[in-house]
């Protein structure tokens, strides 16, 4: 049975739990500083399940309880600065490390941790980045050059009515965060840095109308590998018409991205909360392929799932399936080092029992 430790036990680390410990192969230590939220007291503790306050943002605590208590593996589901806190732990302790850090200088400074280990680290293992560099870069495999990558992720509720046609479904921390920052992509083969929220542009997908603007984080490690290699490649975030002009309102010309607390305020204080959402994952790659100009493209759409007889969101979904999809991949081969996630192969990610949740139905 492997050990493993879940730092963060909120909507993702909640579920990330759950899922581990339906299949009865996982000993789970879920930390936090408090158990406080409606996910986490759907889990009770058990002879698999160990809750454990700690302030897991101090290091000499989260050091003194792993040197006391011995794993094979830690999940970070922590805030993205959180996370070269608990690399370094990690690394001290001989662990693997997996993380859902979308920040590109967290993941420069986990790789850095990483060098030279005897574990795996694996950053960025949750849906962008994560499941959806993974899917592009099956797709891109198929070509013997490739001109554009496409990268499209939304999750968005399922039925709207506020101005913004948008519910809080995860992080608003981690949406701001998005929002703001500036954004990875490839153009004339160099990689570069645009703007968050521009790059406007629409899309349909089965029918249905969407807009797509740049975000920070979701290219992930792509940029790097393929620089060079790729015309364009950029990552950009699907939402219904109209979201993205009252976002810039907000955010620049209000310049509420100068101050960050007083936006999360009014985004959680105007925008309501959703577990009734849908997860969109688009990709799109052209190129040549036996000497013809050929595009092709894969669409997942991810709907709410009953699990351990409780509802979860899409995106907790989409998100907790990646990371445990990985550590399950990880745990069972000889990895060490820093990982690039996107190097699994989209057969063995939707092959493992939590990639699976990719593909089943509604439900």
């Amino acid at each position: 049975m492997h050990q493993v430790i879940v730092a963060g036990a909120g909507k993702i680390g909640s579920l990330i739990t759950a899922l581990l410990l339906e299949t009865g192969d996982y000993q789970v230590t879920l930390l936090d500083s408090v158990f406080s939220g409606n996910d986490s007291k759907r889990l009770q503790e058990s002879q698999h399940l160990k809750k454990q306050i700690l302030d897991v943002q101090n290091e000499k605590d989260l050091m003194a309880f792993l040197k006391a208590n011995s794993h094979q593996a830690v999940i970070s589901s922590l805030p993205f600065y959180c996370n070269p806190l608990v690399a370094r732990c990690a690394r001290a302790m001989n662990m693997h490390y997996f993380d859902l850090t979308e920040d590109t200088e967290v993941t420069a400074e986990v790789k850095r941790i990483a060098e030279g280990a005897d574990t795996a680290f694996v950053p960025q293992c949750g849906l962008a980045p994560g499941f959806i560099s993974i899917a592009a870069h099956h797709l891109m495999k198929k070509f013997s050059s490739v001109d554009t990558v496409k990268m499209r992720v939304g999750a968005l509720p399922i039925n709207s009515n506020n101005a913004l046609q948008y519910a809080l479904t995860w992080s608003t921390e981690g949406l701001i965060n998005e929002y703001g920052n500036p954004c990875q992509a490839i153009e004339d083969k160099e990689v570069c840095w645009v703007k968050p929220l521009e790059g406007l542009e629409s899309i349909e997908l089965d029918g249905v109308a969407y807009e797509a603007f740049n975000t920070s984080g979701g290219l992930g490690s792509l940029a790097q590998m393929y620089h060079g290699k790729v015309r364009t490649m950029n990552y950009r975030t699907m939402r219904y018409p109209g979201h993205c002009e009252k976002i810039k309102f907000l955010m620049n010309d209000l310049r509420l991205n100068e101050d960050r607390e007083t936006l999360k305020h009014i985004l959680e204080a105007a925008i309501p909360k959703t577990y009734h959402d849908v997860v969109l994952i688009y990709v799109s790659v052209s190129g040549q392929m036996h000497d013809i100009f050929m595009e092709e493209n894969l669409l997942y759409k991810i709907y709410p799932k009953i699990i351990a007889g409780h509802h979860w969101s899409a995106i907790q979904v989409t998100t907790a399936a990646a990371i445990c999809a990985l550590m399950d991949l990880s745990l069972h081969q000889s990895l060490k080092g820093f990982i690039y996630q996107e190097n699994t192969r989209l057969e063995d990610f939707l092959g493992n029992r939590f990639g699976a949740y990719y593909t089943q139905m509604p439900g």
